[in-house]
């Protein structure tokens, strides 16, 4: 329970405030002090969700304390009250750091909601705290699972990249084979952009069957097609003000590449059934793992949509293409596991690692960080040669 202290040399007045505080304050204790030092002491052992102080006490003053007491704890809040009241006393007050001044004698429908202003102020500082922690806590976590490892020369291209483009709101396509990281390539750019406080949604349009894809980048109205029992807004709508990324655009249909076409043509979308035009302002992030060139030669790809996307064109490497990597990305995968399932970090012995590098990774990255997961689990530590010879099959 949270505690609100009452500092009064007079007891006669103190066990006035006491006893009406206890009776609107329900959820809080109530305890008093009977000078400035008293209650100095209670704070350097406790904290007091109020302290509730008069000026003139005996060892230790009311503006005394106050002064100590922000110094040991500047989160604590303070109302003050004097018999001696003035102008100059107020604003030395406020000056201070107290929250209110009341003088003597006391208005009782004043104290209280002068009471109950500063607590559920303090209440609602102390949540935007948590939450900005939490969501400083929540975006570190998010950035350490987007981080791109390594030191080559190839991914030193890359992020040179990125730093040019993120600040633009060019359109990029990230091209690249299977597991090799281009979506660490997208929230890197969204992350490093203007856009950076918006959203970046997520579409992997080859996981979304071609007749529901309109509606997932665009939404539809109640009653458009069986099953469109309400409105759903669509991912276009959501990404407002921030990025969408288009995972696996090679795989969407001719009908959807034209809708979205058409969308970045008039930064407007139709939701599917509606005639209304809803305006977005998005920027648009686009990956393939296939050749869309080719596509476009096989009529598989629209060439104007092509054109539209790779306004800016990164190519991620596949994991063979870098392998200098390799021992980085094992050190930052034992780390990261390690972290997620609450245990220290394994290390990889120096012939573990070289046999991890004259592998072929046909599924890069991402074969890679499975790899390591096993070698955690069912090798020694360090773990060696003779555990990748006997875990990994390739």
């Amino acid at each position: 329970m949270q505690k609100v202290l009452i500092v009064e040399d007079e007891k006669a007045i103190s066990g006035v405030l006491h006893s009406i505080l206890s009776d609107e304050l329900t959820d809080y204790e109530i305890l008093v002090a009977e000078d400035g030092l008293e209650a100095y002491k209670l704070l350097e052992k406790e904290d007091f969700a109020l302290i509730i102080s008069d000026i003139k006490m005996p060892k230790l003053s009311g503006t005394e304390l106050l002064k100590q007491a922000l110094q040991l704890k500047p989160e604590t809040t303070f109302v003050m009250i004097s018999g001696h009241a003035d102008i100059d006393t107020a604003v030395t007050a406020l000056k201070d750091g107290a929250y209110d001044f009341i003088s003597k004698p006391i208005d009782i429908n004043r104290l209280i909601t002068s009471v109950r202003n500063a607590l559920d102020r303090k209440n609602l500082v102390q949540k935007a705290n948590t939450l900005q922690k939490e969501n400083s806590q929540l975006k570190k976590k998010v950035s350490k699972k987007y981080q791109m490892i390594g030191n080559s020369a190839a991914l030193s291209k890359i992020q040179d990249m990125i730093e040019k483009v993120a600040p633009s709101d060019a359109r990029v396509l990230i091209t690249g084979p299977n597991g090799a990281g281009k979506e660490l390539v997208a929230h890197a750019i969204h992350a490093q952009s203007e856009r950076s406080r918006g959203p970046m949604i997520e579409v992997n349009c080859a996981a979304i069957p071609s007749e529901l894809i309109e509606s997932e980048l665009f939404g539809h109205v109640k009653g458009s097609f069986t099953g469109a029992i309400k409105d759903k807004q669509g991912k276009f709508e959501q990404a407002n003000g921030g990025t969408i990324f288009l995972d696996e655009i090679g795989d969407m249909s001719l009908v959807a590449q034209a809708k979205v076409l058409r969308a970045l043509q008039e930064s407007r979308v139709s939701p599917v059934g509606s005639d209304k035009e809803i305006k977005v302002d998005v920027r648009v992030i686009a990956a393939t793992n296939k050749d869309l060139k080719k596509e476009i030669e096989q009529g598989k790809f629209r060439e104007d949509l092509y054109h539209r996307l790779s306004v800016i064109e990164i190519y991620v490497p596949a994991l063979d293409e870098r392998k200098e990597d390799i021992p980085l990305l094992i050190e930052y995968f034992s780390q990261s596991i390690a972290d997620e399932q609450g245990n220290s970090a394994k290390i990889f012995d120096k012939k573990a690692i070289e046999a991890l590098q004259n592998f072929s990774w046909t599924g890069n990255i991402r074969e890679l960080r499975n790899v390591v997961e096993r070698l955690i689990i069912l090798g020694n530590n360090p773990v060696t040669s003779d555990d990748v010879t006997a875990f990994v099959r390739k």
